[in-house]
């Protein structure tokens, strides 16, 4: 049986943390990722270490909801293993040597924690990675906002070289997944590339210049490198998502 066949095991994460809450996890860790590393590079340190210590209570308290100590550990450790891959990606997109301000965040919301809070999180926080489908909802929706603020990041910019090397970013780091998640990996390119095919066709977006030479470049290479049993996959499933949204969106008088 291939991977991309396979059936991905059941999240024993999900008992503890549910996908919703997975998923509130990965939009939190997102808006905190933005707010710091807008605090990092446009403010002042005083500004910063307010607005990061703002955020050290509003994430604590979110991780703090739980009534579980397990519950309480593995919110932390989603929303600390959001935060710390987003600055991962961001960094290497953009060469970045540093963050100043997601550092101090992420070591805020660990000094706090007592001899079993910082063991129960440490559990946790490895039991995320151990498996594939360990925290699988947190994982999707974590990778799905990354993907697409890189491809937005890439059609923004007016500097031809930025823009196809963003896009070459993305798709190092889509194809990645393939290593990354052997069961589900193809479908989160597939859902990348479904998004950014309807984000053109809803908005006009990269319909001409750098932004639609960037796009063209990333799905070029995608098919180029791609496994075939994989390619075959990723452009059936995504053309799949593209018709379903053109169809739920076609005026009525047109549906037939």
């Amino acid at each position: 049986m291939t991977a991309p066949d396979s059936v991905l095991a059941p999240d024993p994460l999900a008992a503890c943390v549910d996908a919703q809450a997975q998923r509130q996890a990965a939009h939190l860790a997102q808006e905190a990722f933005a707010r710091v590393f807008r605090l990092s590079v446009g403010e002042t340190d005083e500004i910063r270490l307010r607005g990061v210590e703002q955020l050290r209570r509003e994430l604590s308290d979110w991780a703090a909801a739980e009534a579980g100590e397990e519950a309480r550990a593995l919110r932390l450790a989603l929303l600390l293993t959001g935060m710390d891959q987003w600055g991962v990606a961001w960094s290497q997109a953009f060469e970045l040597v540093a963050i100043p301000g997601l550092t101090e965040l992420i070591g805020s919301l660990r000094t706090g924690l007592d001899e079993g809070d910082e063991a129960r999180f440490l559990q946790q926080f490895e039991a995320i990675g151990r498996a594939e489908e360990n925290a699988i909802d947190f994982k999707v929706e974590l990778r799905r906002g990354i993907h697409l603020a890189l491809w937005h990041s890439s059609i923004a910019t007016q500097d031809r070289g930025e823009a196809l090397r963003l896009a070459t970013q993305l798709g190092s780091r889509l194809l990645g997944l393939l290593r990354e998640m052997p069961v589900a990996g193809w479908r989160l390119v597939a859902d990348a590339l479904a998004f950014i095919q309807i984000r053109c066709l809803a908005d006009g977006l990269a319909s001409e210049g750098i932004g639609q030479e960037a796009t063209q470049a990333l799905l070029a290479a995608l098919s180029r490198e791609l496994p075939k049993a994989e390619r075959d996959l990723v452009m059936a499933h995504a053309a799949r998502a593209v018709i379903a949204w053109q169809q739920a969106n076609r005026p009525p008088d047109q549906v037939h």
